[in-house]
């Protein structure tokens, strides 16, 4: 008991401080008391963002091959889990902060802006942006809700012409990332916090607002609102929102994409080692 009320105040916190620190692009506001959130990783855009941007810090010097396995397993991990396990968090945090600790936040920035350019931007979902497309053209604020670093969240929105993000808050100190969280990673019931916290400072009406994820880990997000969408589901969510008569939209072509296999794949020779122990773990913790 003890434990789940921990993560319950884990969660509240991180959302709390998601949402302070989720700035709005200036729009007119016709319909200011509705809002639409969108996941991103296998929402909004194939893959994982932080990996692609990862994999693009690699392309530059700044990772190592060795890294960038560590680092694609360790969200990878994360990830086929899907659970609150405070050790895999751990596990996840420490890999999702490695690769910015020490580094100042305008190049960071800087960085993801030229990684999105470069190997984010081709693997938008057409459908998806579309969707968020329509909220805005009904006069409704789109947000981003990731457990991707802030920062990189931004970018991703401001390159879509998005309001803004909610993601995961990160540590600085005169505008250097320490390789430590503000909170905790803003990944399940996380999202539904910071999203209540959104709405209670922006004036949203939850019951007018919509949420769109590929992944059960977003549960608690998507029974928040009065409109929950499926996108590109897991078997887990597709089962669940066909109980709720939750709309399904599937966008993936010619393939079945799976949680494992988009994030990490991306061509990369060492990195088809990761896979392989990815699914191994999944297949290990499903037979306990």
């Amino acid at each position: 008991m003890r434990r789940l009320i921990r993560r319950r105040n884990d969660a509240e916190i991180a959302g709390d401080v998601a949402a302070a620190a989720a700035v709005a692009m200036p729009m007119a506001d016709p319909d200011p008391a509705a809002a639409a959130f969108f996941d991103v990783d296998n929402t909004m855009m194939r893959g994982a963002s932080i990996y692609h941007f990862a994999r693009g810090l690699a392309s530059r010097g700044l990772f190592t091959t060795k890294d960038l396995v560590r680092f694609a397993l360790g969200q990878a991990v994360f990830r086929v889990r899907g659970d609150e396990n405070p050790e895999h968090i751990a596990q996840a945090r420490e890999t999702a902060l490695a690769f910015v600790a020490g580094s100042r936040v305008e190049d960071i920035v800087r960085l993801g802006e030229e990684i999105f350019d470069e190997a984010m931007a081709d693997r938008i979902w057409p459908g998806t942006r579309a969707l968020a497309q329509s909220h805005l053209d009904a006069g409704q604020r789109v947000w981003l809700v990731t457990a991707t670093p802030v920062e990189l969240a931004r970018v991703i929105a401001q390159r879509l012409g998005l309001t803004g993000a909610l993601g995961t808050v990160s540590e600085t100190v005169d505008g250097v990332y320490t390789g430590r969280l503000v909170g905790d990673l803003l990944h399940g019931p996380a999202k539904a916090e910071a999203v209540r916290a959104l709405a209670r400072r922006e004036g949203l009406d939850l019951s007018r607002c919509a949420a769109y994820s590929d992944s059960a880990n977003d549960l608690p997000l998507l029974s928040l609102v009065g409109h929950a969408v499926a996108i590109n589901p897991d078997a887990e969510l597709r089962d669940h929102a066909r109980e709720s008569k939750w709309d399904i939209k599937d966008f993936r072509t010619g393939r079945k994409a799976t949680m494992i296999a988009l994030p990490i794949a991306a061509g990369a020779g060492a990195v088809a080692g990761g896979v392989a122990a990815a699914v191994a773990l999944r297949r290990l913790y499903r037979s306990r």
